[in-house]
Protein backbone atom coordinates (compact mmCIF):
# COMPACT_ATOMS: atom_id res chain seq x y z
CA UNK A 1 0.00 0.00 0.00
CA UNK A 2 3.03 2.26 0.22
CA UNK A 3 2.51 3.29 -3.42
CA UNK A 4 -0.93 4.68 -2.61
CA UNK A 5 -0.31 6.26 0.82
CA UNK A 6 -0.09 9.86 -0.43
CA UNK A 7 -3.23 9.45 -2.55
CA UNK A 8 -5.20 7.99 0.36
CA UNK A 9 -3.87 10.67 2.72
CA UNK A 10 -5.31 13.40 0.51
CA UNK A 11 -8.89 12.13 0.88
CA UNK A 12 -10.51 14.51 3.36
CA UNK A 13 -13.45 12.39 4.55
CA UNK A 14 -12.14 9.77 7.03
CA UNK A 15 -14.79 7.19 6.09
CA UNK A 16 -14.05 7.58 2.37
CA UNK A 17 -10.35 7.42 3.12
CA UNK A 18 -10.82 4.15 5.04
CA UNK A 19 -13.03 2.63 2.33
CA UNK A 20 -10.57 3.55 -0.42
CA UNK A 21 -7.68 2.09 1.57
CA UNK A 22 -9.71 -1.08 2.18
CA UNK A 23 -10.52 -1.57 -1.51
CA UNK A 24 -6.98 -0.86 -2.71
CA UNK A 25 -5.55 -3.21 -0.06
CA UNK A 26 -8.04 -5.89 -1.11
CA UNK A 27 -7.01 -5.60 -4.77
CA UNK A 28 -3.34 -5.70 -3.78
CA UNK A 29 -3.88 -8.77 -1.59
CA UNK A 30 -6.12 -10.59 -4.06
CA UNK A 31 -3.90 -9.89 -7.06
CA UNK A 32 -0.38 -9.62 -5.61
CA UNK A 33 1.27 -9.94 -9.03
CA UNK A 34 -0.27 -6.71 -10.34
CA UNK A 35 1.92 -3.65 -10.57
CA UNK A 36 0.91 -0.53 -8.67
CA UNK A 37 1.36 3.08 -9.68
CA UNK A 38 -0.16 6.53 -9.47
CA UNK A 39 -0.92 7.94 -12.91
CA UNK A 40 -3.30 10.72 -13.91
CA UNK A 41 -3.62 11.37 -10.17
CA UNK A 42 -5.24 8.00 -9.46
CA UNK A 43 -4.18 4.61 -8.16
CA UNK A 44 -3.76 2.07 -10.95
CA UNK A 45 -3.04 -1.62 -11.16
CA UNK A 46 -1.18 -3.01 -14.16
CA UNK A 47 -0.10 -6.35 -15.55
CA UNK A 48 2.99 -6.57 -17.80
CA UNK A 49 2.76 -2.77 -18.16
CA UNK A 50 -0.82 -2.80 -19.42
CA UNK A 51 -3.68 -1.10 -17.58
CA UNK A 52 -5.96 -3.41 -15.59
CA UNK A 53 -7.89 -1.08 -13.27
CA UNK A 54 -7.81 2.45 -11.95
CA UNK A 55 -9.64 4.04 -9.03
CA UNK A 56 -10.77 7.57 -8.25
CA UNK A 57 -12.86 9.25 -5.59
CA UNK A 58 -15.68 11.73 -5.74
CA UNK A 59 -18.08 13.17 -3.22
CA UNK A 60 -20.69 10.48 -3.92
CA UNK A 61 -18.70 7.36 -4.79
CA UNK A 62 -15.50 5.43 -5.27
CA UNK A 63 -15.07 4.86 -9.00
CA UNK A 64 -13.29 2.03 -10.73
CA UNK A 65 -12.29 2.00 -14.38
CA UNK A 66 -11.70 -1.31 -16.12
CA UNK A 67 -11.87 0.34 -19.58
CA UNK A 68 -14.93 0.13 -21.82
CA UNK A 69 -14.52 -3.59 -22.60
CA UNK A 70 -14.64 -4.43 -18.89
CA UNK A 71 -17.74 -2.30 -18.39
CA UNK A 72 -19.52 -3.83 -21.37
CA UNK A 73 -18.69 -7.39 -20.31
CA UNK A 74 -20.22 -6.87 -16.85
CA UNK A 75 -22.85 -4.16 -17.45
CA UNK A 76 -25.84 -6.31 -16.49
CA UNK A 77 -24.10 -7.60 -13.37
CA UNK A 78 -22.99 -4.12 -12.37
CA UNK A 79 -26.58 -2.88 -12.60
CA UNK A 80 -27.93 -5.99 -10.83
CA UNK A 81 -25.53 -5.31 -7.95
CA UNK A 82 -27.08 -1.85 -7.63
CA UNK A 83 -24.23 0.20 -9.06
CA UNK A 84 -24.32 2.78 -11.80
CA UNK A 85 -21.77 2.97 -14.55
CA UNK A 86 -20.76 5.20 -17.40
CA UNK A 87 -18.83 4.07 -20.47
CA UNK A 88 -15.60 4.11 -18.48
CA UNK A 89 -16.43 4.07 -14.74
CA UNK A 90 -18.24 1.88 -12.25
CA UNK A 91 -19.58 3.96 -9.37
CA UNK A 92 -19.50 2.33 -5.92
CA UNK A 93 -21.57 4.61 -3.65
CA UNK A 94 -19.95 5.32 -0.30
CA UNK A 95 -23.07 4.13 1.55
CA UNK A 96 -23.26 0.70 -0.13
CA UNK A 97 -21.05 -2.32 0.46
CA UNK A 98 -18.52 -3.32 -2.20
CA UNK A 99 -19.38 -6.48 -4.10
CA UNK A 100 -15.89 -7.95 -3.91
CA UNK A 101 -16.82 -11.01 -5.93
CA UNK A 102 -17.91 -8.80 -8.82
CA UNK A 103 -14.80 -6.66 -8.46
CA UNK A 104 -12.61 -9.80 -8.50
CA UNK A 105 -14.29 -11.12 -11.64
CA UNK A 106 -13.92 -7.79 -13.48
CA UNK A 107 -10.22 -7.55 -12.63
CA UNK A 108 -9.64 -11.21 -13.51
CA UNK A 109 -11.42 -10.65 -16.83
CA UNK A 110 -9.09 -7.77 -17.65
CA UNK A 111 -5.99 -9.77 -16.72
CA UNK A 112 -7.05 -12.62 -18.98
CA UNK A 113 -8.43 -10.45 -21.79
CA UNK A 114 -5.26 -8.34 -21.90
CA UNK A 115 -2.79 -11.22 -21.50
CA UNK A 116 -1.41 -10.65 -25.01
CA UNK A 117 -1.87 -6.87 -25.01
CA UNK A 118 1.32 -4.96 -25.76
CA UNK A 119 -0.04 -1.45 -25.13
CA UNK A 120 -1.10 0.31 -21.93
CA UNK A 121 -4.67 0.86 -23.14
CA UNK A 122 -6.66 -1.43 -25.41
CA UNK A 123 -6.64 -0.34 -29.05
Amino acid sequence: METFEDFIGQIENPEQQARTAEVLAWVEGTFPNLGKRIAWNQPMFTDHDTFIAGFSVSKKHLAMSPELVGIEAFSAEIKKAGYNHTKMLIQFPWDKPIDYDLLRRIIQFNIEDKAECTTFWRK
